[in-house]
């Protein structure tokens, strides 16, 4: 396993251009490495790239101009590893995706493997036991130590020859139509997803908070971007989401709340500040709670759900994979209510499973 590390513009070209040499369309694996942890505004900080010959990681805290490797995955074959957290990452460096991404997790659950983490994956494929000690390590700094150079490097490494055992079993079983058509919506889903979250305060949970509760929640959420930013620290090391609407609960209930000991005083008297021009907002601008879709639950609609239910769980049981990869209970209960058509919520291979 090669250990080298790209850190130049020209460097990053010539790697490329040995690695396409006589092909149209590469095939590569690629995972990534961020600072999510550790600062307040994500940054892309490693790139980790094996093609058929070599192992190598790109810095692109170091290299000024990432473009070539732009150029060389809008006619790649990619694999990745649950492939969404690094095509988001793709999408807001580059503005676009590499031409096929195909994900191992996608097709090893398709096989019906349960156990679907790259150390469960690399462990079932090759009998080897991945180390877990960098997980959480900050990607930002430099230099990497040679524990992380090697967590990151074994991200990749296996991966082809993992999508080959994988292409190979999927086609035995005659499920590798399903594997390009799911890849290919999971694709699409990135593209097409609005990342700029206008209303991102908006925590999980928040919609039991009343007006003025939205109102707290509203405000304490600034709060802590602006405390975050000013860190340098993700938001989540000011307070939870968790924290935030437990605050905004018992704001709107009229009860008192208690800070954490160990803020400083500067940021308490912010915190009291925003609480403040919270309660001095009138209540027409108080945020609406979001209208929720009223979906009748009569004997009918649990009737038609069972009936789907029962479907799903045939068809996986008969499959031996799980039945939320054939449909999410949730989307059973939008079609069973006839909010939407089978063809807009369920993939075609997913219908056929169903009889639909």
């Amino acid at each position: 396993m090669s250990q080298e590390m790209i850190d130049t513009t020209e460097r990053l070209v010539s790697h490329l251009q040995t690695s396409r040499q006589g092909v149209t369309n590469p095939v590569c694996a690629i995972d990534t490495e961020a600072d999510s942890l550790h600062r307040y505004r994500e940054s892309l900080c490693l790139i980790q790239f094996a093609d058929r010959n070599q192992c190598v990681l790109i810095d692109p805290l170091a290299i000024d101009d990432l473009s070539a490797l732009g150029d060389y995955l809008s006619a790649a074959t990619v694999w990745m590893h649950g492939a969404d957290y690094d095509m988001t990452m793709f999408k807001r460096q580059f503005g676009d995706l590499p031409a096929v991404v195909y994900d191992t997790q996608i097709g090893a659950r398709l096989l019906g493997v349960r156990r679907f983490g790259l150390g469960d994956l690399v462990s079932h494929y090759f009998g080897v036991d991945l180390s877990k000690s960098s997980q959480k390590a900050d990607w930002g700094k430099r230099p990497l130590s040679p524990k992380m150079i090697e967590y990151a490097l074994n991200d990749v490494h296996y991966l082809l020859e993992m999508g080959d055992q994988i292409v190979a079993a999927l086609k035995e079983k005659g499920r590798y139509e399903w594997f390009l058509e799911s890849c290919l919506a999971a694709r699409q889903r990135v593209l097409e997803r609005d990342d700029s979250k206008e209303e991102n305060w908006r925590v999980q949970g928040s919609g039991k908070l009343a007006p003025y509760g939205l109102a707290c929640l509203r405000a304490l959420w600034h709060w802590r971007d602006g405390e975050a930013k000013a860190w340098d620290r993700p938001s989540f090391m000011v307070a939870p989401n968790r924290q935030l609407l437990e605050w905004s609960i018992a704001l709107g209930a009229g009860q008192p709340i208690s800070l954490p000991s160990h803020y400083r005083p500067d940021r308490v008297k912010r915190f009291r500040a925003a609480l403040a021009a919270a309660e001095a907002l009138p209540e027409a601008e108080w945020p609406e709670r979001p209208a929720g879709k009223r979906r009748k639950r009569d004997r009918d609609f649990e009737r038609k759900v069972d009936v789907l239910l029962a479907a799903r769980e045939q068809a996986a049981a008969k499959l031996d994979i799980d039945g939320s990869l054939i449909a999410p209970r949730a989307v059973l209960e939008s079609l069973a209510a006839d909010e939407v058509p089978p063809a807009a919520v369920l993939l075609q291979w997913q219908r056929e499973c169903l009889g639909m």
